[in-house]
């Protein structure tokens, strides 16, 4: 049977997901968040396939209903944030009839292009990550998904940390040229959230918003200034609650080549081993821009990649 998403389908799929997605399970609760109460959730873009009332697959689309910012609804994507099907249904034609649902849900709706994944601001993963999941990956190639570009994860490790005196250096210079690097208090939070927001991504701006009003503290975020005016900002546990995560970050870009940026990331990592953690990890950046090259040239390692792939409609 092929259907869309019912209520009570939930343990169902949680318990399928975490045996096809080994590298990135949820928890009921996690699938709540993420899925059911996002605002762009709709049940007819989560398609179902089951056998005599068991999931056996599931394939989900979703588009956007409320705006990110502004009125902005990108009537020509949607997005498909994750998909599996059971290992011992598998090569059945299931993968494909799912696919061939939420592709006709995503026409009805005029969308023009179905992108895996990229989606903002409930992402599972940003993209297909091959080698964790070649039949996946070899699913969407079939399916005539074209990779757009490549984002990858990073981790650090924070046990033995030690701030670098050439970075401890490098700071007192700038603070003498009249930059500060300080905590961000509430009278720089408007400010934060529109250079996030402007400068960078809107989903930014969300994170640290909707962070503040869940678990995110403000002892959490640093932010750098260059005589009073906001040019960068860092913080720790935007997405999710999870502390370890790392970011969202970014500094002006034209105060770019001035060691701003690696001020603050050092000053994060100082004052995330100072809470006691023992590593930091991010989702999704591009190797080769500005930011990548940064984490890189700083400790950081490549721990998955991932391809932004999209299928025209």
């Amino acid at each position: 049977m092929y259907r869309y998403y019912l209520p009570g389908d939930e343990a169902g799929i949680v318990t399928l997901w975490n045996r096809c997605l080994a590298f990135d399970p949820v928890t009921e609760l996690r699938f709540r968040k993420l899925v059911l109460l996002d605002p762009n959730f709709d049940p007819q873009g989560m398609r179902i396939a089951a056998i005599e009332g068991r999931i056996v697959g599931c394939f989900y689309a979703v588009r956007r209903q409320l705006p990110m910012i502004g009125t902005e609804l990108e009537p020509d994507k949607g997005w498909v944030p994750f998909f599996f099907v059971d290992p011992d249904c598998r090569r059945q034609g299931i993968a494909s009839r799912l696919l061939e649902d939420a592709a006709a849900f995503m026409r009805a709706n005029g969308r023009e292009k179905l992108l895996f994944s990229a989606y903002a601001p409930n992402y599972i993963v940003p993209g297909i990550d091959k080698k964790a999941y070649p039949a996946g990956a070899a699913f969407l190639r079939k399916g005539r998904f074209e990779r757009l570009y490549t984002a990858v994860a990073m981790d650090y490790s924070l046990v033995g940390f030690e701030m670098p005196e050439e970075v401890r250096a490098l700071k007192q210079r700038r603070e003498a040229e009249g930059y500060t690097f300080s905590l961000a208090a509430d009278r720089d939070l408007f400010e934060l959230i529109q250079f996030a927001s402007n400068v960078f991504n809107p989903d930014w701006g969300r994170a640290i918003r909707e962070g503040l009003l869940q678990q995110l503290s403000m002892q959490q975020i640093l932010v750098a200034r260059q005589q009073g005016e906001l040019i960068g900002f860092c913080l720790h546990g935007g997405y999710e609650g999870v502390r370890e995560r790392f970011g969202p970050f970014g500094v002006d870009p034209s105060q770019r080549g001035k060691g701003i940026g690696k001020i603050l990331l050092y000053d994060c990592l100082q004052l995330m081993r100072a809470q006691g953690m023992h590593g930091a990890w991010f989702l999704w950046t591009g190797e080769q821009t500005p930011a990548g090259q940064l984490y890189l040239k700083n400790g950081f390692s490549i721990t998955r990649s991932f391809d932004v792939v999209c299928k025209a409609l």
